[in-house]
């Protein structure tokens, strides 16, 4: 790409001030340039470059013919973000993860006015690093059996859409899928808050930093150009080369926004220093949530909360689980995370959402997705458009709207464990009244149906790999099973027939009646989670799977410090065996497990004596150390330690063992 005169370094003056105007730093866009426009919904989104552009064309009609890449389509679902690019003619092509918050550009995408591409929001965070490294593509196991999956559409929106970008591959017997790399990547839009003269750029006031840095390597690799809108301008040499996030090597032009309308930290916030990380604010103003079908729902979700685990919150009714967890006092017994990379803290909802209260951490987001991808959350709560009786689930496609997957993908078949969130109906017509569930009649659309209409989580792929999967409503609770969707919860004042069975696309499977959902979820005092998130009753730790033959112990958060205690879960686990009557697999939770040192001979004698009643045993725990020390206590005394990292390699390696 040629560089305007006007911004070049004259002979006299050899170092070059990269401060231009907006509109000085659009006329370099050209038309059918390739365009990375970076922001998730209103954070690190640069309003007044857009804003210029579009003016630009409006008043020549140019640029033209542009290709628009984003993980997020930026927008507040009216007149803000992309909707200022979505005039006729300005654009050809999209490709990004998310399309929720812009109605402008789903508009184009579905009518086939544009090409369109709708891949999942980690691949292109990913993509842009990778291109960026001179890679060909990135290889990975996120988007099979979903509708990225080339034998399912491989990503495409529409039927102008013909170019093939993903490939299914097998390596050592395993599918993966392939997404190319970009080919072009002319233009790139970045924010941050203070940059100097020669470009150097800091992010102190940001409240995500998403994939800025990756986005200006591939564009500048790329023979492109990087423009970076900012707050204010600093000395040269004053900032602190710890502080910048783009260093001004990789940038072409910064621009000063005119107005703090332009430059916004969120499209809820103006500008709050507790999400960019530069304050801590007290967590006393969050005020309980009110007492509806929503609550219910977090409230329901909140009871499969574990001690220390990663979690990841989506959109929407999902939201409301760190309210609930905030009321009840647990949120520093958890790890609260965001795709767009917030680590800790309280996830901020509304305008706000993908920022952070008081995160520990803000990362960039293609490292999130790595984190996420390689299997770092122990779970995920999830929100739902539709179900299917197979367990699939849909929240990118239905009716007339093209959200798009955004992070859904990456985030629910990597999870440990993943919990579908929303009301049965929509509209829920429900209300909660003397601790009951109340139904009223009136239109509502289904959301449990023969067939999603997209399938955005396949339920096929998470039974085959072992996930645990379970879709919280209002009225009732399903659990994915290897037959399909099991019915097995039903809140109080619920009609079996008329509030649910006569309401579903599908028959569930109820090999007995539903239970009745825990009372307290519909009262408007305090579940009392802290205690349960903190004491869960040693007979509550075992459970059996007849079909399978599978006994689970759950020793997670236990501490073992006594004799007595060691002789207590020994006579209680043994009892239980023996009820069953024959050999079974075994399988161990550790996580977080503390066993007395003096205790070490006793528990292995202990574990060696119930030895008669095991097929076989498999162990998991997510931490190293803990896997590491008693991998070496049971191999010291002669006990096979088979210690996995997780609930469903352990789960595998006992079917390994049937099989």
């Amino acid at each position: 790409m040629s560089i305007d005169p006007i911004l070049m370094p004259t002979a006299t003056s050899p170092i070059r001030d990269k401060v231009v105007t907006a509109k000085e730093a659009v006329r370099l866009v050209r038309d059918g340039d390739h365009l990375v426009l970076e922001g998730f919904a209103g954070q690190g989104f640069a309003e007044e470059l857009v804003l210029a552009l579009e003016e630009r064309f409006l008043a020549t009609g140019s640029p033209k013919d542009m290709s628009l890449v984003f993980t997020v389509a930026q927008g507040d679902r009216g007149e803000r973000g992309t909707v200022h690019l979505c005039h006729d003619g300005m654009l050809k092509r999209a490709m990004g993860g998310h399309y929720g918050m812009s109605p402008a550009l789903q508009k184009l995408a579905l009518s086939g006015e544009i090409e369109a591409y709708n891949l999942p929001q980690g691949v292109i965070a990913q993509l842009l690093r990778d291109t960026g490294a001179g890679k060909p593509g990135l290889l990975t196991h996120v988007g099979l059996g979903t509708f990225a999956d080339p034998r399912l559409g491989g990503g495409k929106v529409n039927d102008a859409t013909t170019e093939d970008r993903v490939r299914l591959m097998e390596i050592d017997g395993r599918e993966y899928l392939f997404y190319k790399a970009f080919e072009r990547l002319d233009v790139a839009f970045l924010r941050g808050t203070t940059a100097d003269p020669s470009g150097n750029v800091t992010m102190e006031k940001e409240a995500l930093t998403l994939e800025a840095l990756e986005t200006a390597i591939a564009v500048h690799n790329k023979g492109g150009l990087v423009i970076v809108q900012v707050e204010r301008i600093a000395e040269r040499g004053s900032l602190n080369p710890r502080d910048v996030k783009i260093p001004g090597a990789l940038v072409d032009c910064v621009v000063v926004a005119s107005t703090p309308a332009h430059h916004t930290q969120s499209w809820g916030s103006q500008y709050n220093p507790a999400m960019s990380g530069e304050i801590r604010q007290p967590m006393s103003w969050i005020d309980p949530m009110p007492l509806d079908p929503r609550k219910v729902i977090a409230r329901r979700a909140a009871l499969e909360l574990r001690p220390n685990s990663v979690v990841n919150l989506g959109i929407g009714v999902p939201e409301g689980v760190a309210a609930v967890a905030a009321e009840e006092g647990v949120l520093e017994y958890l790890t609260l995370t965001a795709e767009p990379g917030v680590i800790g803290g309280m996830p901020a909802g509304g305008t706000d959402f993908g920022s952070a209260i008081n995160a520990d951490a803000i990362l960039a987001q293609p490292s999130q997705f790595d984190f996420y991808d390689g299997g770092g959350l122990d779970a995920a709560f999830l929100g739902m458009a539709q179900a299917d009786g197979a367990g699939n689930v849909n929240v990118s496609r239905f009716g007339p709207r093209l959200a798009g997957a955004g992070g859904f993908i990456n985030i629910s078949q990597n999870a440990k464990s993943v919990y579908f969130l929303g009301t049965f109906l929509a509209p829920a017509r429900t209300e909660v009244v003397d601790g009951a569930i109340v139904t009223s009649d009136g239109p509502a659309a289904p959301k449990f149906v023969a067939a999603v209409d997209q399938r955005t989580f396949s339920g096929e792929y998470a039974h085959a790999s072992g996930q645990p999967v379970m879709y919280i409503t209002e009225r009732c609770v399903f659990r994915l099973s290897e037959r399909g969707m099991e019915l097995i919860e039903i809140a109080p004042g619920v009609d079996l027939q008329r509030d649910v069975l006569d309401l579903l696309g599908f028959e569930p499977i109820m090999d007995t009646p539903p239970a009745i959902m825990d009372p307290r979820i519909f009262r408007d005092d305090p579940m009392g989670l802290r205690e349960d998130l903190l004491s869960v009753p040693l007979e509550a730790r075992f459970s059996y799977d007849e079909k399978r033959n599978l006994f689970f112990m759950n020793f997670e958060g236990v501490a073992v410090r006594t004799e007595e205690e060691v002789e207590r879960a020994g006579v209680e686990i043994e009892r239980r065996l023996a009820e069953i009557g024959r050999p079974v697999n075994v399988v161990i939770n550790y996580d977080n497990f503390v066993l007395g040192p003096d205790l070490v001979d006793e528990y292995a004698a202990r574990v060696r004596r119930m030895g008669k009643y095991y097929e076989s045993v498999t162990r998991y725990t997510t931490s190293a150390f803990l896997r590491l020390k008693l991998a070496d206590h049971l191999a010291d005394r002669g006990l096979a330690p088979h210690l996995y990292e997780s609930r469903t390699e352990a789960v595998a390696a006992s079917k390994e063992d049937l099989d």
